[in-house]
């Protein structure tokens, strides 16, 4: 059985792919860079890119299970769907996917947000194969149609954004990201150890630098909107 485990250079990955390599299986390691880590004896190494479909269609060819473990980044969301798509189109049978605890309670965190949106397409997929009385649906294999319009939606999407923030330099700037991270500490009884908490990881500022990207996104695309009040019924708000 052929696994194939992304993120396999990282703290938990590599740890994935020994655990998996010492109990026999037939490991394949997704790395961007090759040579990056010296892997365990057995284990294959495949080079490809979560954004990058063609790379990453053949990096799937021939896998039974996927371990899904995508980095912090602005774009992750984009990146899950993107392999979950071309997990089904490939005909992979099994996929894990690593999650963060409470996905659904902090909501307002956009690596959370991610997290959350792609474990409700996988259990949005679950219950659409129940009303179509497909037996065993907790197991049995998802259509790779059930994802495909959400996945290609994101890709769009992030392009879109992705070429919005290099054209008009929306990057998150230096003076950015500590303005957002001092007004997010004023909520709390310490805020100079919660700005120190931020300061300290890597991880913690991507997920700061993808809210403030989003909203330089926001507020370019509103400063060249042409906007248009329009009264409309409460009921009429809340259906349309």
């Amino acid at each position: 059985m052929s696994i194939l485990v992304t993120g396999a250079t990282g703290a938990v990955g590599s740890l994935v792919v020994q655990g998996l390599a010492a109990a026999g299986a037939e490991v394949r390691a997704l790395v961007r860079s090759p040579g990056k880590l010296a892997l365990p004896a057995g284990v294959k190494e495949v080079v490809a890119d979560l954004r990058e479909v063609t790379s990453l269609r053949t990096a799937l060819h021939g896998v039974r299970t996927l371990f899904v473990l995508n980095a912090v980044v602005p774009d992750e969301l984009t990146q899950a769907l993107n392999v979950l798509n071309l997990a089904r189109q490939a005909g992979i049978e099994r996929i894990v996917y690593l999650s963060v605890i409470h996905a659904d309670r902090f909501t307002d965190v956009p690596h959370f947000t991610g997290k959350h949106t792609v474990e409700r397409m996988i259990e949005g997929a679950r219950v659409d194969l129940k009303k179509r009385g497909v037996k065993d649906a907790d197991t049995a294999p998802i259509p790779a149609e059930i994802f495909q319009p959400q996945a290609e939606k994101r890709v769009r999407l992030g392009l879109v954004v992705g070429e919005l923030v290099r054209a008009n330099n929306l990057q998150a700037k230096p003076e950015q990201l500590q303005a957002h991270i001092e007004e997010m500490s004023q909520s709390y009884e310490k805020p100079s150890e919660v700005v120190r908490w931020y300061l300290g990881d890597r991880q913690r500022m991507a997920e700061v630098e993808a809210v403030v990207v989003e909203n330089n996104v926001a507020e370019f695309v509103l400063s060249k909107a042409k906007v248009t009040d329009k009264v409309l019924p409460f009921d009429e708000l809340m259906t349309s």
